[in-house]
């Protein structure tokens, strides 16, 4: 932790932004093979905890220094148009998305990607598109924002303490977006 430690002493506070760029450190030492994916959620839930940088150092002590890493990006953009898009599989989630979708259908399968962040923001900006959000077990989703045919299969409202939480907001027109967990049946995942 050299690049945090060395321009801050340990006992001065973080803020939201250098507790961010741990757990990005940890997403991507989980992506390199470096944790498992217990391990990432464990220090996350530590590091989001954490008030100094001292707090922080436990987490980190095991991996290698960065050398001018790229960051997570905070948000992207999701664009189907006459297209179809799917992303599942260990892939790194932003804190903020926008699907844009105008004859399409967009698949985001979050239940292998790694999250370094508890809550995921989407906006849905659709028409005539079919969206389906597969979310990681124990997740919660706040829908209350969108506007439009939208069906949640068994997925709870309520945030949990510790587990991801995803609010999904804007417009959906003349398609559907359907949020659930995975299907799984004899061991096929869908």
């Amino acid at each position: 932790m050299k690049e945090m430690s060395g321009a801050r002493p340990p006992h001065v506070l973080m803020s939201d932004a250098e507790r961010q760029a741990v757990t990005e450190r940890l997403a991507r030492a989980t992506s390199e093979g470096r944790l498992t994916l217990d391990e990432f959620e464990q220090r996350v839930v530590g590091v989001l905890a954490a008030r100094t940088f001292a707090d922080v150092q436990s987490y980190l002590t095991d991996l290698p220094e960065e050398q001018g890493s790229a960051p997570v990006s905070p948000s992207e953009e999701v664009q189907a148009v006459l297209a179809g898009i799917t992303r599942k599989g260990q892939w790194m989630v932003p804190r903020q998305m926008r699907i844009i979708g105008r004859a399409g259908s967009v698949t985001l399968d979050f239940t292998d990607a790694l999250i370094p962040h508890p809550v995921v923001e989407i906006d849905v900006q659709t028409f005539a598109s079919t969206v389906m959000l597969v979310l990681p077990d124990g997740a919660s989703v706040d829908v209350e924002s969108l506007l439009g045919n939208r069906r949640v299969v068994k997925v709870p409202v309520v945030q949990s303490s510790g587990r991801q939480h995803f609010i999904v907001r804007g417009h959906q027109k003349a398609g559907e977006l359907t949020i659930r967990y995975q299907h799984e049946f004899w061991g096929w995942h869908w």
